[in-house]
């Protein structure tokens, strides 16, 4: 079984939570984005580390902005299920951006990278790192790697979401808008490719936003095709200026 989590901070929290208990031996858990335990080097990182590497299962993640991507980039770049990842111990994985990965049936397109709201105050603590915003190769290198399936994937998981749904999400919010470059890019990706669903976790909600897209935080829930009741599809639309249709 495949399953989808949101942004986890490095909390220790969420180990023991009844939602990560889901999770069995052979499993794959991806997590959209700032994974958060692997951030400053401390022991205790170390230790989160370990766990994870030594579960039954496979812990996968796409990097958001509470991740160390300079140390995470000298990890030990391999193959797995058809695409790039750093393996960064046993069984824990980093999804690189711009991949396709075929997993238990399903072709799941990957891309992470965010952009620091509170960028200021962490370059002065030492705690940003400029890889977290992809760059015109990367995304070039993801748009190549998707004409290469023909633009037609089952899943996209990112940790940031197209800048339409973004900005919808933001004004339900009442918040000011910040869409971003990645925002944009994801945007055309999703106007030029096929797909089931895209699930990502920036905006820390646990919420069907349109048809096709969730935003998921602190749920563990299961990839599968599912089929959302036409009233909550108009519903969620609804709150968030959107018009629902079909595929």
């Amino acid at each position: 079984m495949i399953y989808i989590t949101g942004d986890m901070h490095g909390e220790p929290e969420r180990l023991y939570d009844r939602e990560f208990r889901k999770v069995k031996k052979g499993d794959v858990l991806i997590v959209c984005g700032d994974f958060g335990y692997i951030f400053d080097g401390s022991k205790k990182e170390k230790a989160f580390i370990n766990f994870f590497a030594q579960r039954k299962f496979i812990t996968a993640f796409v990097d958001g902005t509470h991740d160390n991507l300079s140390r995470i980039n000298r990890c030990r770049t391999t193959m797995w299920k058809g695409g790039m990842v750093h393996r960064i111990k046993g069984n824990l994985l980093h999804l690189m951006r711009g991949q396709v990965f075929e997993i238990e049936g399903n072709r799941i397109f990957t891309f992470g990278g965010g952009e620091s709201v509170d960028k200021d105050m962490r370059v002065e603590a030492g705690l940003w790192w400029r890889e977290e915003e992809p760059t015109p190769l990367e995304m070039a290198n993801g748009a190549k790697r998707l004409d290469e399936y023909n633009c037609s994937v089952d899943y996209i998981i990112t940790h940031e979401p197209p800048s339409l749904v973004k900005s919808a999400m933001l004004l339900r919010k009442g918040a000011a808008d910040r869409v971003n470059k990645l925002n944009g890019y994801l945007e055309e990706i999703g106007r030029s490719c096929e797909y089931s669903h895209w699930y990502f976790g920036s905006l820390h909600e646990d919420r069907v936003i349109t048809q096709r897209h969730t935003c998921v935080f602190r749920k563990v829930i299961p990839l599968e095709n599912k089929v959302i009741p036409k009233e909550t599809q108009e519903e969620n639309a609804s709150q968030q200026g959107f018009v629902v249709v079909g595929k």
